[in-house]
């Protein structure tokens, strides 16, 4: 029996990020959507609740009751999905487990946080503002740095995975599912040292 929690009770959030609709499928932006979906798969329920402004179902991963959540607010309002369920379910801002991705990790590699600043990413800024902290864990997965300064952040970060690259992905993908059950299971520390590097 838990004490003060709803029979619907969750003691985690974990959000893949990105931007709905089919025109950004596949892109650099939406990395944490693709890690939501393998996890989804992996636990055999579609994300497809409509609930706190994201696309959501509940399941268990590495022993824990995971509300998971694509929100469907845009990258840069992230925060407002989040905020709302993290309200709801009464969870603190270290069992919000958000996946990004991240243009100052070569494509592929992941990085596992504790917390911090958001490096630029909107949609991790976003959160912060709602949550009022940045001390939620995140895991990064690196989209590779834009191709030379003057090309456009928005159009880097917007564009599709392609050849090799889009192989990478598909792998790192993987991984960061892995590392996310790692996280929930094992904790920061053994997840650190096994994925970042």
């Amino acid at each position: 029996m838990f004490f003060g929690r709803t029979s619907g009770g969750v003691s985690w959030l974990v959000v893949g990020l990105g931007n709905i609709g089919e025109k950004y499928d596949n892109t650099r932006h939406n990395v944490g959507f693709e890690v939501a979906d393998e996890l989804a798969e992996r636990g055999r329920v579609p994300i497809q609740k409509l609930k706190y402004r994201a696309l959501t179902n509940t399941l268990e991963i590495g022993g824990e009751k995971v509300l998971l959540m694509k929100p469907v607010t845009y990258m840069n309002l992230s925060g407002e999905a989040v905020g709302e369920a993290a309200r709801f379910f009464k969870v603190p801002a270290d069992h919000v487990l958000v996946i990004s991705d991240d243009v100052s990790l070569p494509v592929g590699k992941l990085r596992v946080r504790r917390g911090g600043s958001a490096g630029g990413h909107n949609g991790l800024k976003n959160i912060i503002q709602h949550l009022g902290s940045d001390q939620f864990p995140r895991i990064k997965v690196g989209v590779g740095e834009k191709p030379h300064p003057d090309y456009d952040m928005a159009d880097w970060v917007l564009g599709k995975f392609q050849g090799e690259d889009r192989k990478t992905m598909d792998v790192a993908v993987k991984r960061a599912a892995d590392a996310v059950e790692c996280f929930l299971r094992e904790g920061p520390d053994k997840t650190m040292s096994r994925f970042n590097g």
